[in-house]
């Protein structure tokens, strides 16, 4: 695969390379046509390859544009372009600032908040609810395929092997995915649903909380013993200051018995948001219950289901703002949207 920096691709100028696997190669680039940085990801197809095998990187590339293409949500990564040039496979995509993944705060030594922790769980099971009612499995959940902006933003990515609706690329797809986090039905290669993506999101979970892989083992057949037979050890036993309920969430969202495992995304998030009203909150702080009550009650909201509401006590900021104050002058660059609890607003 040719180095690609200091170059262009169709009408993209690309800078760098910002990561690699052994399928692609991602470089930083700059689209001048809407002056923007973005995300190139260039297939590694080698020339010494079989017919047979660059056919299938090939289906296995393109799987990613046409899968996250149809997705719109703000905690997956977009899609912009995608096509061909002088035999470069590429997808154009949202460049993620920050440049890191959830792996980062999977290590004992570099946890994240719980509160935090609990939110970006939240956005990410959010995220894949969406997918799943689109009908897309994303089958490779792992906590290098969540990005991560600055700020702890989620963008959930990487869709190469995904699961469409209709797809005739099933078997193509049987044996995909990383084994430290596939569910028993993958590890068994039986039919998957969206309760497999849960399964795996059951996985990064208790990853992210303690540092500790549930299922870590010194080869591939010892992992999928433990998928199949084993249960991780109790997160009490790593860490005493974790609230009850995530065990119960862990323990539903990792059943090897579907029937007990979580159906849908929207309820994982559901009991993901109640785990905040086991968390300290500051004394002089609204509870997150008065908020929920106080928002489920507007007539604004009146067409949000509870976990919508939920989402946005979670990504929002409750602000108290004296009288006479400037909330925002004309000319200044705000991308908030202000949403009045109580009081007046006066426009001039």
């Amino acid at each position: 695969m040719p180095n690609l920096e200091d170059t262009t691709l169709s009408k993209y100028q690309v800078i760098k390379a910002i990561g690699s696997s052994n399928i692609s190669t991602v470089y930083l680039g700059h689209d001048p046509f809407i002056d923007r940085p973005v995300a190139i990801k260039v297939a590694n197809l080698c020339s010494d390859g079989t017919d047979a095998n660059q056919e299938i990187y090939r289906k296995l590339f393109f799987n990613e544009a046409q899968t996250a293409g149809m997705l719109r949500h703000p905690n997956i990564t977009s899609i912009f372009d995608a096509g061909v040039d002088n035999g470069n496979y590429y997808i154009v995509m949202e460049y993620v600032h920050g440049g890191g993944t959830l792996e980062q705060y999977c290590k004992v030594d570099n946890l994240l908040p719980l509160q935090s922790c609990v939110t970006v769980l939240f956005k990410t099971v959010s995220a894949l609810s969406y997918a799943h009612k689109k009908g897309v499995i994303h089958r490779d959940i792992k906590p290098r395929n969540i990005l991560m902006t600055h700020d702890l933003d989620v963008k959930l990515s990487d869709f190469g092997i995904a699961s469409l609706p209709g797809s005739e690329d099933r078997e193509l797809l049987k044996n995909a995915g990383s084994p430290l986090y596939m569910s028993p039905e993958q590890v068994l290669q039986h039919d998957i649903t969206e309760q497999s993506d849960l399964f795996s999101m059951g996985v990064v979970m208790y990853e992210l909380l303690t540092g500790k892989h549930p299922f870590e083992a010194d080869n591939l057949e010892a992992i999928q013993h433990k998928i199949l037979h084993s249960n991780p050890a109790p997160l009490a036993d790593l860490r005493s200051d974790l609230p009850e309920v995530l065990q119960r969430i862990i323990d539903r969202a990792l059943s090897r018995q579907t029937q007990k495992r979580y159906k849908t995304g929207l309820d994982m998030a559901g009991d993901l948001s109640l785990v905040f009203d086991f968390i300290e909150t500051p004394r002089h702080e609204i509870g997150r219950q008065q908020k929920f009550n106080t928002l489920r009650a507007m007539d604004f909201f009146s067409s949000f289901t509870d976990t919508e509401v939920w989402e946005l006590i979670n990504a929002g900021i409750w602000q108290t703002v004296p009288a006479d104050e400037n909330i925002i002058l004309e000319g200044e660059i705000d991308k908030s949207f202000y949403v009045i609890i109580d009081g007046d607003v006066v426009v001039s």
